[in-house]
């Protein structure tokens, strides 16, 4: 099975968010249309702001991990020209 890590991203706000899915498109709609409570829903609506394909699920853990540190926060940072501030 297919693996996805992400990172969403809400220009409203100035947030990231960085999860794991096998369905990133449904995950997308949950976080922007669906979900009733946890941390995104206060600041939405989201963008994709980054997908990467993973191997299997704990590779994609592993990326997530990677990419919610402070050097991957600033590779996400980077892809909209920003310095990094905090998110989920």
């Amino acid at each position: 099975m297919r693996y996805w890590v992400y990172a969403l991203y809400s220009e409203r706000y100035d947030k990231i968010y960085v999860g794991e899915s096998s369905d990133v498109e449904d995950r997308f709609i949950s976080h922007n249309e669906k979900a009733t409570k946890g941390w995104t829903i206060h600041y939405r609506p989201w963008k994709i702001l980054y997908t990467e394909e993973c191997a299997g699920r704990s590779d994609a853990r592993k990326r997530e991990k990677q990419l919610k540190s402070g050097a991957g926060r600033e590779f996400l940072r980077s892809l909209l020209g920003k310095k990094d501030q905090e998110g989920g």
